[in-house]
């Protein structure tokens, strides 16, 4: 699944292509997919795209009189192509514009999803009860230790949870706890004000950091496969379970929490 930083690459790549463009059509060859895709949707059909905007891993194509949402699910790939480009199979939906291009969405699986924000009134709750995003001011000195006060889980697994910040995907939080000295088993609520105002530090530099480096990977989403993968970086643990540690030479370890993998180095790392 795509972390923050790919779907804000995506969020980048497609923006020019859409924003000030009128939607000639909508195009539904599959409604079925994480959540039934709503008969409202054709809401969009005649409106001006105001903003391309990006709430933790969903795309906000913002326009006069409501949001067309977008999430891309585990296998989901966006992409700007021209409208006489050929049918693909898994090519679910199609955002037409008068330029003649089209936003195609394409999802093998299905765990995507394309809704419509009547009034732009998010009535799931979907992004209402999302915490903040790791790279504004919200999140900042003093949010994880106050959300920690009293929390067993473990550190990991509380930085992943995006009802306390969005976007710390599976690759990003074992970096950034590595970057941070923290164990992935370490207890939130006993991991004191000073080290997890560091790791807030961390996480904003990792994400900003595979942002600028998505930026310079994938420049087209025109020519592109629309699939933001995972960019090309110098990752210090993830993956590299059994390997030397970069820092001290001890080999790094690997366990399972939440069914995901948590890549650490015992010696650097610490409760």
């Amino acid at each position: 699944m795509p972390e923050l930083p790919e779907v804000e690459v995506c969020r980048l790549g497609i923006s020019p292509h859409l924003i000030g463009e009128k939607i000639q059509d909508i195009v539904v060859r599959n409604y079925q997919l994480r959540w039934p895709i709503p008969a409202e949707i054709i809401q969009a059909k005649g409106q001006i795209i105001l903003a391309v905007e990006r709430r933790a891993k969903y795309l906000l194509i913002r326009c006069e009189s409501g949001t067309i949402l977008l999430h891309l699910g585990m296998s989901g790939t966006i992409r700007v192509v021209n409208q006489s480009t050929a049918i693909a199979k898994h090519d679910h939906f199609d955002l037409v514009l008068e330029n003649n291009n089209v936003l195609r969405l394409n999802d093998p699986r299905r765990f995507g999803a394309v809704l419509w924000l009547d009034s732009h009134h998010d009535e799931q709750g979907l992004l209402t009860k999302l915490g903040p995003e790791p790279l504004s001011d919200d999140f900042s000195d003093g949010y994880l230790f106050q959300k920690a006060q009293g929390r067993k889980v473990p550190i990991k697994t509380f930085i992943m949870n995006n009802h306390i910040v969005v976007g710390v995907g599976n690759i990003y939080a074992n970096e950034a706890l590595f970057k941070a000295g923290i164990l992935p088993t370490a207890q939130a609520g006993n991991i004191n004000e000073e080290r997890l105002n560091a790791l807030t530090h961390i996480i904003k530099a990792v994400l900003a950091a595979a942002i600028k480096q998505g930026g310079t990977t994938l420049k087209d989403f025109t020519q592109a496969d629309g699939r933001p993968g995972y960019f090309a970086q110098s990752l210090q643990v993830y993956g590299r379970a059994g390997q030397a540690c970069h820092c001290c030479n001890t080999t790094l370890e690997e366990i399972r929490q939440s069914n995901r993998s948590s890549v650490f180095c015992p010696s650097c790392q610490s409760e």
